[in-house]
């Protein structure tokens, strides 16, 4: 018998919390228990070997069999529902990486719940007709977007497009290589893989180029009906072959020359199943003549089509400069990496700590970049290209996004007792931001439930996110929140304050003394803010960061220069703040900040100008 491999890893919010601890067993087809694991600090176990079928069978379109053999893992967790997932194939020298997304079990909630997730066999072996319509390039007038995008995240929808299936909100690369796993057999010649993966890749941004869904007002960009779109099992795993691919080519798309619009890259499997685009077998049969990857696309598509990269991200915190980072490397974007993970860090005390220069790539921030990378599957060269550049981006933002809903839900006083009031379309006011709050945090644990951000108004996306939530939950799906879907909300919240593990508390790095202070740039601000807000100059502050232009970015971490000739400076009270954090913060204390400004409590609200001692 042929080997394959299988390694699970048990993580939650959006990749944030990894969850120690968790036990896992692998059983074979009639249940028996073949191995029994326990997730380590990271969350993840070590790669397990299991008997499967020799490779060959699954790179020939003649064989009749299952070129792969199949196992269920059986994931649980104090404090967190169960998880089965069933029907795992496992191929001949491929290494499966399984997600595991546990639901925190809600408050009271006496035993827990078994969820499952049935993978079964990969698209290219249905016999079932694929429909795919959509428009091919920019000579169809219904284009809508004017520069290619790459969606992070993008929402799929989860059946036909009049089904009233949920939806799931994913990041670009993590939805191509699932889908990719759940279309083709990852065995396939190198070629052929990466001819499929340029097609799933622009088929989906042709789909959210022409807004092809949300234009017949759907509120996602692609479903996961084979008969419409490609592919897409939530919760399955993903093949590493498939995956290095992926992290290369990500946001480079097919399109004809002379035009924009990512090109419909219609397909089926060749074989139960034809039709006008890309054959799936045909391209293993393509690559094992030799052809190259757009030769086998030219194959199926127009002769004049070529392969381009788009650099725009939706949603990315700081963009990809360009070029790969490594050892020797220095500037900004060096020290963007190393705040992110250093930041990181306190939910992964794995990756070790950066003592370099800031702004300076040398040894320890390679190490830390190496096992980033190896904690997330990436290439571990210690090199920051474009993917391990938006893996950390994208954990950092994840990472922090916890931290601002854990401030923001002490700043509102979120208790224990439902408000008594009955919420829908067109209300507003305190009780709404409470909702949005909720919603909010409930939606980085479960993945069918959108965030509607708190605004205070209930709108069309807070009735969205409050039906995605009502059906979750088995409630009557109105989006009108009144006493049984508050109650739900309060016990789902609870249930994840009480269930999900605090990560590491470790500190970020200390002020530089002096009259220098640290500051890590949010949402909103500007130099001209900072200045006024620490009474400085901009010129100062562009002055002691080398700065040429007044351009900020979000987690970009600012060296602010504080006159002390008052033995003060002014601090412009945000949501999250408390006197202890602006006491660790700015390297004094609790007392003295309360004497210096005549305060006789700890309360504090935003807006609220703040002397701290210099």
């Amino acid at each position: 018998m042929a080997i394959g491999y299988l390694m699970m890893q048990a993580r939650t919010a959006h990749d944030a919390v990894p969850l120690r601890g968790v036990q896992i067993r692998v059983l074979d087809d009639e249940q028996n228990r073949i191995y029994e694991l326990t997730t380590d600090e990271n969350g993840e176990t070590r790669s397990v070997s299991l008997e499967t079928v020799d490779k060959r069978y699954s790179q020939d379109e003649n064989f009749v069999g299952t070129p792969y053999v199949t196992y269920n893992v059986m994931a649980q967790a104090k404090g967190f529902n169960a998880l089965y997932v069933a029907d795992i194939p496992i191929f001949d020298g491929e290494r499966a990486v399984l997600p595991l997304s546990l639901v925190p079990m809600q408050e009271n909630q006496r035993s827990e719940e078994q969820m499952q997730i049935i993978v079964g066999a990969p698209a290219v072996t249905m016999s079932g007709e694929r429909e795919q319509e959509g428009p091919a390039g920019d000579t169809d007038a219904s284009y809508v977007l004017r520069q290619v995008v790459i969606p992070n995240p993008i929402t799929v929808h989860m059946g036909t497009p009049a089904s009233t299936a949920q939806n799931i909100q994913v990041s670009f690369p993590d939805y191509v290589k699932n889908v990719a796993s759940s279309e083709i057999y990852p065995t396939w010649p190198e070629a052929a893989l990466r001819a499929n993966i340029y097609a799933i890749i622009t088929f989906a941004l042709n789909r959210v180029y022409t807004e092809w869904y949300r234009s017949k007002n759907y509120n996602f960009d692609i479903t996961n009906s084979t008969a419409y779109d490609q592919y897409f099992v939530y919760g399955r795993p993903i093949y590493e072959s498939i995956s290095r691919i992926v992290d290369q080519i990500f946001n480079e798309y097919v399109r004809r020359q002379g035009q924009n619009a990512p090109y419909f890259t219609s397909f089926c499997n060749g074989t139960t199943s034809t039709c006008g685009g890309l054959s799936q077998w045909g391209t293993v049969s393509l690559a094992n003549q030799g052809y190259t990857p757009i030769r086998i696309l030219r194959y199926y598509y127009p002769d004049d089509i070529e392969i381009v990269e788009t650099n725009a991200v939706s949603n990315v915190v700081t963009s990809y400069p360009g070029t790969p980072l490594r050892v020797g490397s220095t500037g900004l974007d060096v020290q963007t990496i190393q705040t992110y993970l250093n930041r990181i860090r306190r939910n992964y005390p794995a990756i070790p700590v950066i003592s370099d220069e800031t702004g300076v790539f040398g040894d320890s921030t390679r190490a830390a970049v190496t096992k980033f990378q190896s904690v997330f599957n990436l290439a571990a060269d210690g090199i920051v290209g474009k993917a391990t550049w938006y893996k950390i981006s994208n954990l950092y933002t994840a990472v922090t996004r916890l931290a601002e809903l854990d401030s923001e839900g002490t700043s509102l006083g979120i208790g224990t007792v439902p408000p008594a009031v009955v919420l829908r379309q067109g209300a507003r006011g305190q009780d709404v931001i409470t909702l949005q709050y909720l919603l909010d945090v409930i939606a980085e644990y479960y993945s069918g439930i959108p965030g509607p951000g708190q605004d205070g108004i209930f709108g069309n996306a807070t009735r969205e996110a409050v039906i995605a939530f009502q059906r979750q939950m088995g409630l009557v799906a109105d989006g009108i929140v009144g006493p049984a879907t508050w109650d739900s909300l309060y016990r789902t919240y609870q249930g994840i304050e009480q269930n999900v593990p605090p990560t590491n508390p470790a500190p970020d790095p200390a002020p530089n003394p002096g009259n220098i202070i640290m500051y890590t740039v949010r949402s909103g601000d500007t130099l001209w803010l900072l200045a006024n807000r620490y009474g400085t100059t901009v010129d100062a502050i562009k002055q002691a960061n080398g700065l040429t232009s007044d351009n900020l970015s979000i987690g970009q971490v600012l060296r602010i220069p504080v006159s002390q000739s008052a033995g003060y400076f002014l601090y412009t009270v945000r949501s999250g703040d408390t006197l202890w954090l602006l006491a660790n913060r700015f390297g004094t204390t609790v007392d003295a900040i309360k004497n210096l400004n005549g305060l006789t409590s700890d309360a504090l609200r935003i807006g609220q100008v703040l002397r701290i001692p210099g």
